[in-house]
């Protein structure tokens, strides 16, 4: 039976983030590259639908690729986050979502494999929207430890041919865990959405 992760620090975490954005942060710019906070709001609100849909097997609808959002959002769009992010950590709550194949993005994945993503979805675009409104992050050792084995197998190649993450980014000897890890998802850490 592959190793289930908790999937609920990141959840709220990010319900969290979301419910401290304010509609002065959604044209602000972002870490992720053409992705203003309203657009990236948009993506988490997909991406909490498809990987719960992985989590339940449901490969009908998760056959489809979580888009990175629209500038259009519902106007409930806080509470929705809540609703979909808890909905997402009770789906993989269940030892069956972290066995046997399952399709997420439009791709076919192990389930743990799946659950991982989601993990690294969470803990990573967590960072980017907290950091594009001006609010500090942390997480646990634990998720950092996961999401950096995760980020550590994705190839050069992979990442050349723009795939879910870009070139690594150099870091100091001396940054933290947290700061390696975005580092490795192409990120530079002291981003910062005025540019300085």
């Amino acid at each position: 039976m592959p190793e289930m992760l908790d999937l609920s620090p990141a959840a709220d975490r990010m319900a969290d983030v979301l419910e401290n954005i304010d509609d002065a942060h959604l044209d602000r710019p972002t870490p992720c590259d053409g992705m203003p906070v309203r657009v990236l709001v948009g993506h988490v609100l997909g991406l909490s639908l498809a990987f719960e849909a992985a989590a339940r097997k449901d490969l009908g609808f998760a056959d489809s690729t979580p888009s990175p959002g629209t500038d259009a959002l519902p106007t409930d769009w806080q509470a929705l986050g809540r609703e979909r992010l808890d909905a997402l950590r009770r789906a993989w709550r269940d030892p069956a979502a972290w066995s046997g194949p399952t399709r997420a993005g439009g791709l076919d994945l192990p389930g743990h494999i799946a659950g991982l993503v989601a993990l690294d979805e969470l803990v990573v675009h967590g960072w980017d929207l907290a950091v594009a409104t001006g609010r500090s992050y942390a997480c646990t050792p634990f998720e950092i430890a996961a999401c950096t084995v995760f980020a550590e197998s994705i190839t050069d190649e992979q990442r050349d041919a723009g795939g879910l993450f870009g070139p690594a980014v150099p870091v100091a000897d001396r940054a933290s865990d947290l700061d390696r890890l975005i580092a490795l998802t192409g990120r530079d850490p002291a981003w910062s959405p005025d540019g300085s």
